[in-house]
């Protein structure tokens, strides 16, 4: 048995915590490797409804969750996401989580320049959550951010914080928002310090001796490929590498401690925010799909864009992300559509293309290029066999796995757990 990292292989919002979910039961440990609390999975499990963040999804299941290295971390949100699902009668001690010890923090400074820079683009806005995240990474890769360790070290924080502080407050004076005071910066950290550090440890270690025992792993992405820094519609995209190579250096691990690459994708698209979207339906099928889906995200609670499935974009996903099988989601969305399509490259000015290009410009221009097929008038919604399944429903599917060029390895029919139809176990590799 290996182990199985969860990438989204569109935009995001694709069913990741759903899926995470039903694999979570079967695996020992479930870490989380990228983003921050700008990305949301919602779990439905035995009629409770659970609506995670920054805690992996194995919580929920009695699982070890782990956050690791890669994720940047608000101590604020995680504890308050902390006492919520305790509420809902879920444990979080340090004995079910535990978080990296070099993990940045996403700071209150973080957050206020998000927002600051956001409302300064005008039109140009970018779509951001205004959670800090993009500048917490912009501090990492400029080695001036605070990380859990420092927590446990008051002189560290202090010495940190004037470099932090000088360059913060002169970006934030020049967007007109408010500055920080150090005094206020540093006990709010050190308040928060004895809360955070007892989940604290190198969790690499703990993950290393967890492979060598045999352990199953379950890596879990946030976001999408389609938003991942490099390989996304930049700059209309997150702040981190949401690919499936960042399971490994977002947690510690080595490459070849993966295991098989399972992408998460929809059955037709959705967005959240601003950005490029080649195949979006601003007509009553959007609506439709929108409605029939409760398209509202997760943390944002905005209204999904929503549109036809793009091939060309998730067959781009499962090249650049590692994607060895897709979980499709929400199939039983599309019952009842009389006609549905399905993008197999772009129309590019005079060009024709099978993938979507790097020029932002150049992707504002792409219009898709449409297969048409024939839909179906029986329910899917809740099958749990292939044999239950609609005919069209099924060839549908797999006309989906031809043009992506992977097998679908899961497929769901609904939101809850139990309502899906696995074609191959993931952690058979």
């Amino acid at each position: 048995m290996g182990n199985v990292a969860v990438i989204g292989a569109q935009w995001g919002d694709e069913g990741k915590g759903k899926v995470v979910d039903w694999l979570a039961s079967r695996a020992d440990i479930v870490v989380r490797f990228q983003g921050g609390h700008n990305a949301g999975h919602t779990l439905v499990v035995g009629g409770q409804t659970y609506k995670l963040s920054l805690l992996p999804s194995g919580l929920v299941r009695g699982k070890l969750g782990i956050i690791g290295n890669g994720v940047v971390v608000d101590p604020e949100a995680l504890l308050a996401e902390v006492e919520r699902v305790r509420e809902q009668g879920i444990e979080v001690t340090p004995g079910t989580l535990r978080i990296a010890e070099n993990a940045a923090l996403i700071l209150p400074m973080h957050s206020a320049l998000d927002r600051a820079r956001e409302a300064a683009r005008g039109d140009r806005k970018i779509g951001t959550t205004g959670r800090g995240i993009g500048p917490a990474y912009e501090d990492k890769a400029a080695r001036r951010a605070i990380r859990v360790a420092d927590l446990a070290e008051p002189d560290t924080l202090s010495d940190k914080l004037d470099e932090l502080l000088l360059h913060h407050n002169t970006l934030l004076q020049g967007l007109g928002a408010p500055t920080f005071a150090k005094a206020d910066v540093l006990a709010w950290l050190t308040g928060l310090a004895p809360r955070i550090l007892p989940f604290a440890e190198p969790v690499w270690e703990r993950l290393d001796e967890a492979r060598r025992a045999g352990k199953r792993i379950l890596f879990e992405g946030a976001q999408a490929v389609m938003l991942d820094v490099d390989h996304g519609t930049y700059p209309f995209v997150t702040s981190s590498n949401t690919v499936a190579a960042t399971a490994a250096s977002g947690s510690g691990l080595g490459p070849s401690a993966v295991g098989f690459v399972l992408g998460i994708a929809k059955a037709y698209s959705t967005r959240v925010g601003s950005g490029p979207f080649p195949t979006e339906l601003a007509d009553a099928t959007g609506q439709l799909l929108g409605d029939r889906g409760n398209e509202f995200g997760t943390v944002t609670g905005r209204r999904r864009r929503c549109g036809w499935f793009d091939a060309a974009l998730v067959r781009q996903a499962v090249k650049v992300g590692g994607i060895q099988g897709i979980a499709l989601t929400k199939l039983d969305v599309l019952d009842g559509l009389s006609e549905l399509k399905i993008c197999t490259g772009y129309r590019i000015r005079a060009e024709r293309l099978r993938r979507l290009p790097a020029a932002p410009g150049a992707q504002a221009a792409a219009q898709p290029e449409y297969e048409v097929m024939e839909g179906w008038t029986g329910s899917s919604r809740g099958a749990r066999s292939w044999a239950d399944l609609p005919a069209q429903a099924a060839k549908y599917v797999r006309r989906i796995e031809e043009l992506v060029e992977a097998p679908v390895t899961l497929l769901s029919t609904s939101p809850e757990r139990d309502d899906t139809i696995p074609m191959k176990d993931p952690f058979e590799g």
